[in-house]
């Protein structure tokens, strides 16, 4: 029994280190223009995912993710807008439609990556990593719908997520951003 209980406490141990050796560093996506990008660009920076769709209702919080990176990014923080069409088809354009899209109506300058999947089957290695504890070690916390926002530290761990209702200038985004 002793035996038994020991490898246990090892093994649960040994996933719980596992999960969290790997951190946003890790991942290499595809940016908007099709280019490779290591997420280790962004060491010591606080980094918000958003998975952002052009026909959703919340689709004008890029004017709001727009103006918190005019305001906020800089060496120590960054947003990275995540295209993904898997909630009512509300991102069906391609990689180069969503750029002229994003750029014309609302002056995005942050970084825009490929459109990728943020959940199902096929979602995309670093979804999975933002939405499963067993993968970054801290939380559970499934993508709800288009906007649902993740905050990265600066050594790339997991800290919080914000359903999409969130506004991006709310006071519990910007709190932990400049913190």
């Amino acid at each position: 029994m002793k035996t038994f209980i020991l490898t246990l406490i090892i093994t649960m141990m040994a996933t719980v280190t596992n999960a969290q050796q790997k951190s946003f560093y890790d991942f290499t996506v595809k940016t908007i223009d099709g280019k490779d990008l290591s997420l280790s660009t962004f060491k010591g920076k606080k980094v918000l995912v958003v998975n952002v769709a052009s026909k959703c209702g919340f689709t004008p919080q890029y004017a709001k993710l727009q103006e918190l990176y005019t305001k906020y990014g800089n060496d120590n923080f960054v947003i990275i807008g995540f295209p993904a069409n898997n909630f009512l088809h509300q991102e069906p354009g391609s990689n180069e439609e969503i750029k002229q899209f994003c750029t014309l109506n609302y002056g995005v300058t942050f970084p825009m990556m490929a459109k990728i999947s943020v959940k199902g089957k096929d979602i995309a290695p670093l979804y999975k990593w933002l939405t499963r504890k067993s993968e970054n070690g801290v939380e559970d916390a499934s993508v709800s719908w288009n906007f649902q926002k993740f905050l990265i530290d600066e050594n790339g761990n997991w800290i919080a997520s914000f359903s999409p209702n969130t506004d991006p200038l709310s006071e519990k985004i910007i709190s932990k951003i400049t913190q």
